[in-house]
């Protein structure tokens, strides 16, 4: 993978951090993610098209790499961790109140992204934040590279899809964002700089295990495969945590 300019630091921390290195080169300073950004995945999901982005994001705890295993937490319950394959971005340089004619020049690269979601702890448990449900430890797999941005000059014009054990349960384009990856960088940098290493997750198309009917949930022995186009694909296997406590 290419490295991302000087001013990107390859900090390692104690834990996570290394499979964050392992993967991306470095720890991410700050992880922002899109929710609702598909306009297929907003109709699936009985929402109207939200008027601005939405946004939550996830610690650098909870990044891992191509072929690290996702782990169920003891906390969640049996049926609620789910798939979200996505286009992530890298940022470059710093951005700050950057406009959206300029906002791709602020980008080092691509990768592809797993938004691994607890559902009953995103939407139930959460205290009406999304975040809590995103956050658990190796639920932000990223990799397998990272694609220097001279190399897909469109990021809203490219493949994607999420197979479970070998079915297609997800496949779509970026092009059915509802805010594209020059307006999603333009929104995150009014009023607050995006560090060289930001990541950021632009959202997930249609076809997510919990809108399914029956529906869909990631269990131990699973293998999950993330894929965007001219990036590459994404494989995790999926582990149970070792237990530690009762659930909630």
């Amino acid at each position: 993978a290419p490295s991302l300019s000087p001013s990107v630091s390859p900090a390692r921390s104690a834990d996570r951090g290394r499979a964050a290195m392992s993967s991306l080169g470095f720890t991410p300073p700050a992880i922002f993610c899109i929710g609702l950004n598909y306009k297929q995945h907003a109709k699936e999901s009985g929402m109207a098209l939200p008027a601005f982005p939405v946004v939550f994001t996830k610690p650098p705890s909870s990044v891992i790499g191509h072929g690290d295993a996702i782990e169920i937490p003891s906390v969640c319950h049996a049926e609620e961790v789910d798939y979200e394959v996505e286009l992530a971005v890298i940022i470059g340089k710093a951005a700050k109140n950057v406009s959206e004619a300029e906002a791709l020049d602020y980008v080092q690269g691509y990768t592809v992204a797993n938004d691994v979601s607890a559902r009953k702890w995103q939407l139930q448990q959460g205290g009406g934040q999304w975040c809590r449900g995103k956050s658990f430890d190796t639920f932000c797999p990223l990799g397998p590279r990272v694609v220097p941005a001279a190399e897909i000059p469109d990021p809203n014009a490219l493949e994607l899809s999420c197979t479970v054990n070998g079915q297609v349960l997800q496949k779509s384009n970026t092009k059915d964002m509802i805010f594209n990856v020059r307006q999603i960088i333009s929104f995150l940098s009014q009023g607050t700089t995006l560090q060289p290493g930001t990541v950021i997750l632009t959202g997930t198309p249609e076809g997510v295990g919990v809108a399914r009917k029956p529906p869909v949930c990631l269990k131990p022995g699973d293998s999950v495969t993330c894929a965007v186009e001219g990036i590459g694909e994404l494989t995790n296997p999926v582990a149970a945590e070792a237990k530690t406590g009762a659930a909630l």
